[in-house]
């Protein structure tokens, strides 16, 4: 009898959550923080790219679920940002945007890092960046969505690690 990959139980690793810094995140996106009002626009700022489409800015409503990442996904038309709507922190899984351009590249394990995100500021993905949240402990959470009308349909390439690796990544403090 042959065995299926969704035959074969996958390992639970924990995943380390690293401390959110704009240095930190950088090879996955933006730290956007507070600033005031009239700031002008610098290197620290988000730039975005919404021009492969229709921007859309929603906000989506997410139930809690396990704490456990089974699979990643990426974008590979748009950058994407996301913020809690009430300040709650929240957690993501991320890896690089690496071969954005190859429909068929995967992250490898080593890439994958977690971090917690202050419910006071938001990130902006890279375009390609790799993602697995939000996460998070309450029984539900809003958070600000911004990115293409269509990219849940048409752009949204995802990477199955318990079948791929035989690994679970579970988020350890």
């Amino acid at each position: 009898m042959q065995t299926s990959n969704a035959d074969i139980a996958a390992t639970v690793r924990p995943i380390q959550i690293n401390h959110l810094s704009p240095e930190s995140f950088a090879p996955y996106g933006t730290v956007i923080e507070p600033k005031e009002d009239g700031t002008p626009f610098g290197a620290e700022d988000a730039e975005l790219e919404l021009t492969r489409g229709t921007p859309r800015l929603y906000i989506m409503r997410l139930p809690r679920r396990p704490m456990r990442v089974k699979q990643i996904t990426r974008h590979r038309q748009v950058t994407q940002c996301l913020a809690s709507v009430g300040g709650k922190p929240w957690l993501i899984a991320v890896a690089p945007p690496l071969n954005v351009e190859d429909p068929q590249a995967e992250p490898a394990l080593e890439d994958i890092k977690a971090f917690l995100i202050p419910g006071d500021v938001a990130i902006k993905l890279h375009r390609g960046s790799w993602h697995a949240g939000p996460f998070f402990d309450a029984d539900e959470v809003s958070f600000f969505n911004l990115e293409l009308s269509n990219t849940n349909e048409v752009d949204h390439q995802n990477c199955y690690l318990d079948k791929k690796y035989g690994t679970v990544f579970e988020f350890k403090e």
